[in-house]
């Protein structure tokens, strides 16, 4: 009969201080992963289409339309008209992008089709 003892390092139970705020410092993945889901992406089209008539809008607005998007996403919109007071943009709210842009006043003359959903910042 053949005994063996083995060896097991002692790991402490508790963490100790520095492990203890590199979990606090450092945001989790789910923060992260949360974070990103709600920043606004704008498609190449839309873009040039910002660019070719000169649509200008702030941080601010930004932050608000993407903000009203995630919850028009929460509520099950796919695709959305948003309307402020010097645009109007076709947004995906499932991918959480833009995906064209227009000026209100040529937006008048316009039929929106293939959205379920209308988000109205003015």
């Amino acid at each position: 009969m053949s005994y063996r003892v083995q060896f097991f390092p002692r790991t402490p139970l508790v963490p100790n201080a520095s492990q203890t705020r590199k979990a606090i410092a450092s945001p989790s993945f789910r923060e992260a992963l949360s974070e990103a889901k709600q920043t606004l992406k704008i498609s190449k089209h839309a873009q040039q289409r910002l660019e070719e008539r000169n649509i200008l809008i702030d941080e601010q607005q930004w932050a608000l339309i993407g903000q009203k998007v995630l919850e028009a996403k929460q509520k099950g919109v796919r695709d959305s008209l948003v309307l402020t007071n010097q645009a109007a943009l076709i947004v995906n709210a499932a991918n959480q992008t833009v995906i064209t842009a227009m000026n209100r006043e040529e937006a008048q003359a316009q039929l929106f089709t293939n959205i379920n959903g209308a988000i109205i910042l003015e």
